[in-house]
């Protein structure tokens, strides 16, 4: 049985897994937090990372492994930002897989960063799975640490725009 999570137009909450799931919407943060508590139900550890970018909305989702080989979960409004089955070697090339479709209204390629993988067992501490209190305190944590850089950014000028007519 699968439950759907309809994609939270409107920003201002961060809910946790269980007010998301009771609500049925969520944005990227919310999804996130549902698909790494999924993961823990399941015995992963309860991962997410965070992507950075310029002049477009940042983007959160859950990780794991299956025999050393990264895959994600998350809620998007764009069906290429949802999902990756676990077939990279790589966080990075998981993380990559993301670039051609991470683009703003205006066509620009916008992905640039990325965070490592951050444990969410260390938001036990508040009941981050079933609190009925928003949970500000983690995307705050993710804009604090430090993410990645994807390609020097003297080549982000040689990028090609998408064309979205």
């Amino acid at each position: 049985m699968t439950h759907e999570i309809a994609y939270d137009h409107v920003w201002g909450t961060c809910r946790s897994p269980l007010r998301t799931l009771r609500d049925g919407k969520a944005n990227c943060m919310e999804g996130a937090l549902v698909g790494a508590a999924a993961l823990k139900t399941l015995g992963f550890k309860p991962l997410i990372v965070s992507l950075s970018a310029v002049r477009d909305d940042d983007h959160v989702f859950a990780v794991y492994q299956v025999d050393g080989f990264w895959g994600s979960i998350s809620q998007s409004a764009y069906e290429g930002l949802k999902h990756r089955d676990p077939v990279f070697r790589t966080l990075r090339e998981l993380v990559l897989s993301y670039f051609e479709f991470y683009i703003n209204t205006k066509g620009e390629k916008t992905l640039r960063k990325y965070s490592r993988p951050v444990d969410l067992s260390r938001f036990d501490g508040i009941n981050w799975i079933n609190t009925e209190s928003d949970l500000w305190v983690i995307p705050d944590y993710l804009n604090e640490i430090a993410h990645a850089s994807i390609l020097p950014a003297k080549l982000s000028r040689h990028l090609t725009s998408v064309s979205l007519g």
